[in-house]
């Protein structure tokens, strides 16, 4: 073990904050006078339910090998234990297990790490602090990848915001945040066994990856140069391009803060520096949208069964329709009939990911025309997004549904037809994930059966107007408290990806 023998060994529990830079653990680490040991556990059981998916894997991946290069890089290293047989040991402590063996083989007798906010992560993390604390052992957790700590922003009566807009003035009052930390520029070298990040078994088994690594750079590096290009070709014009799918309008950094590759605190002082007000000016829609980021986690931090449970008691009555396996897989698949859908299910399947109108689209479509369980469309989101994150899943799904905070109105159905005119009007986007539809102009892309339809493309799967009727008279059911039937608290939902089952019991 090459440590500097003067100083004391600290273990640097990484989690979602993979990256050099801004990273207050390994920080907090130094600071402390330790030589720190960086440290992946890899232990997807005890994330429960909600088990990492398919496509945030192939990221984790990827983010995994760049951050080993960049400690490389500085002299150090990043020890990967949890691989092989722990792989299939889904609920085993591995987490307890492998820290434990670490500890003994290190001498470490203090562990930092970034807190998270999961349900089931607050739960595991503190018990293990506190069999740590009664062990002599040292912890120090420090803010994770926020603006604010979720217990920090809270209403005048102490209590956690339901509704945006106060959250977000409450923020705002709060400016300017602390700046970023630097990256060490040097870091204590070691010698100590790990495993490859290949024997995690991230990537699949079968190629229907190939389309993610022309759009992704996982990593760091990858951050910070979206970041940059966000910068240069989107500021400037994302309060109006952020709903066209058919524009390169977004920042595309939702996976590099999910991992943790880049923190929300780098990028809200990069865009909303007080130094460069035109720019803080035109960036102030997006830094709305890292709000919008840190209350999703509140909700979840302070209301833990919204993962599962709506928010809205209420809903817990609501008629939901019975699944048809045909019709659920259509959505999935992008063989609805309406253009407009199918492009969003069609991109988020080839590269992971799918602009945020089209997945309140898509998601309004799920809940509201066919009327199916929110918790089926969040569960194939959690299997195919690279940026899977249970906050901002639940709380988009919850959303559209009408049962989260601050969700959209009952009656809010959106129309694909009219939203496809209005946000792809020239019909790029549908043109480049439904090439069936290429050779159609005008209003017709959103429209093909209005020219007799298009061969190989499907008919619409429903009618828009009598599933609208039939959403509103499921609302109206349920709000006057009327219940036909008995329903389990939520459905038990498998979804798979490429024939392997992730993400589901």
């Amino acid at each position: 073990m090459n440590i500097a023998a003067d100083k004391p060994r600290g273990l640097v529990w990484l989690r979602r904050d993979l990256r050099l830079a801004d990273n207050g653990a390994l920080q907090a680490a130094l600071d402390a006078g330790f030589a720190p040991i960086p440290v992946y556990i890899h232990a997807p059981g005890e994330e429960v339910r909600w088990v990492r998916g398919a496509a945030s894997n192939w990221w984790l991946h990827h983010s995994l090998l760049a951050l080993d290069a960049e400690l490389r890089r500085l002299g150090s290293g990043l020890v990967v234990r949890g691989g092989g047989e722990s792989v299939r040991t889904r609920y085993g402590p591995t987490t307890a297990i492998e820290m434990d063996r670490l500890l003994a083989e290190t001498g470490a007798r203090a562990i930092f790490w970034s807190r998270l906010y999961d349900p089931a992560i607050v739960q595991r993390d503190g018990m293990l602090k506190q069999a740590w604390r009664e062990r002599g052992i040292e912890t120090i957790s420090v803010p994770g990848n926020l603006i604010f700590e979720p217990w920090e922003i809270k209403n005048g009566s102490g209590e956690p915001y339901r509704v945006f807009t106060p959250y977000w003035r409450n923020v705002q009052s709060r400016l300017p945040i602390a700046a970023p930390l630097s990256a060490p520029m040097q870091l204590p070298g070691f010698e100590l066994a790990s495993e490859s990040i290949e024997a995690l078994g991230l990537l699949p088994t079968i190629p229907w990856d190939r389309g993610f690594h022309a759009e992704w750079e996982p990593g760091e590096a990858g951050a910070m140069e979206a970041l940059e290009d966000f910068l240069a070709d989107g500021i400037a014009t994302y309060a109006s391009d952020r709903d066209r799918p058919d524009r390169r309008g977004t920042s595309r950094l939702s996976a590099h803060l999910h991992f943790g590759e880049i923190s929300a605190r780098q990028v809200f002082q990069r865009l909303g520096s007080e130094q460069a007000p035109g720019l803080r000016a035109l960036a102030e829609p997006y830094l709305r949208q890292l709000g919008w980021r840190d209350f999703s986690v509140s909700l979840l931090f302070h209301f833990p069964h919204t993962s599962e449970l709506p928010l809205q008691p209420q809903y817990q009555e609501f008629p939901w329709a019975q699944v048809d396996p045909d019709l659920l897989a259509a959505w999935q698949r992008g063989r609805t009939g309406f253009p407009i859908i199918d492009a969003g299910m069609r991109e988020l399947w080839a590269t992971g990911y799918m602009h945020n109108r089209v997945r309140m689209l898509a998601a309004s479509f799920l809940t509201k025309n066919l009327r199916y369980h929110w918790l089926h469309g969040a569960r194939w989101f959690w299997d195919t997004l690279v940026d899977a994150d249970l906050a901002n899943n639940t709380q988009g799904w919850q959303w559209t549904a009408g049962s989260g905070a601050d969700a959209a109105p009952y009656f809010r159905i959106f129309n694909p037809i009219t939203q496809g005119e209005r946000f792809d009007p020239a019909g790029d986007y549908v043109r480049r994930w439904v090439p069936e539809l290429a050779r159609l102009a005008g209003k017709a892309i959103h429209q093909p059966w209005q020219v007799g339809g298009v061969a190989g493309y499907p008919k619409p799967i429903l009618d828009l107007g009598e599933t609208r009727a039939d959403a509103l008279a499921a609302y109206a059911q349920m709000r006057g408290g009327t219940r036909t039937d008995e329903k389990k608290p939520y459905p038990q939902i498998t979804q798979m990806k490429s024939g392997l089952k992730t993400g589901a019991d």
